[in-house]
């Protein structure tokens, strides 16, 4: 069995060229359900533009966080890895469905232990672009942190921009955050 990935055809990448041109843009934004290109809170997008890989175009399917939404991420991450230590039966937070009843002893310890985390600075990121060339189903996929605030369109075409002439600086400073009730 062959596995094409259609983010490679010719036809789709000039679509989607066509699609940018249109939307004035060196982007468009792949709208989920409710339509939304970036969150509402302004942390999250999901992006697809043309870039070059290996010196011939493809899609790229960014998914791009604020690197205050990555930081709570992982955050959460790590508390959900030491709690499933402590209760086995405990499912985290992406396995559940509609018929799962949650552990309150679980939950509010992830809660004190996200706390404590926060409280020793345990948990520090940088910004990062991740690949996912192998395996992935529409192009290549990238996982993208950035050190803003929030996402608006012109930090996202800039980042396009740095992505594809090569000129993309991270910042490797490690940081941390406050939850917003400690602000």
């Amino acid at each position: 069995m062959s596995y094409i990935n259609m983010g490679y055809d010719p036809h789709e990448i000039k679509e989607l060229k066509l699609e940018c041109e249109e939307a004035e843009s060196n982007f468009v934004f792949a709208e989920d359900e409710e339509g939304q290109g970036i969150d509402e809170s302004g942390e999250f997008a999901n992006i697809q533009f043309v870039g070059k890989h290996n010196g011939k175009d493809v899609i790229y399917d960014a998914m791009v966080f604020t690197l205050r939404m990555h930081y709570e991420s992982v955050l959460y991450e790590k508390a959900e890895a030491e709690i499933m230590k402590l209760y086995p039966d405990y499912i985290s937070l992406e396995e559940r469905d509609d018929n799962y009843v949650p552990n309150e002893e679980a939950e509010e310890m992830i809660e004190e232990l996200i706390e404590q985390m926060e409280e020793e600075d345990a948990i520090k990121v940088q910004e990062q672009v991740e690949k996912e060339i192998d395996g992935f189903e529409y192009g290549i996929g990238l996982e993208v942190c950035l050190n803003v605030e929030q996402l608006t369109e012109n930090i996202l075409s800039k980042f396009v921009d740095d992505f594809n002439s090569g000129n993309l600086k991270l910042d490797n400073t490690l940081y941390s955050f406050k939850s917003e009730e400690e602000e």
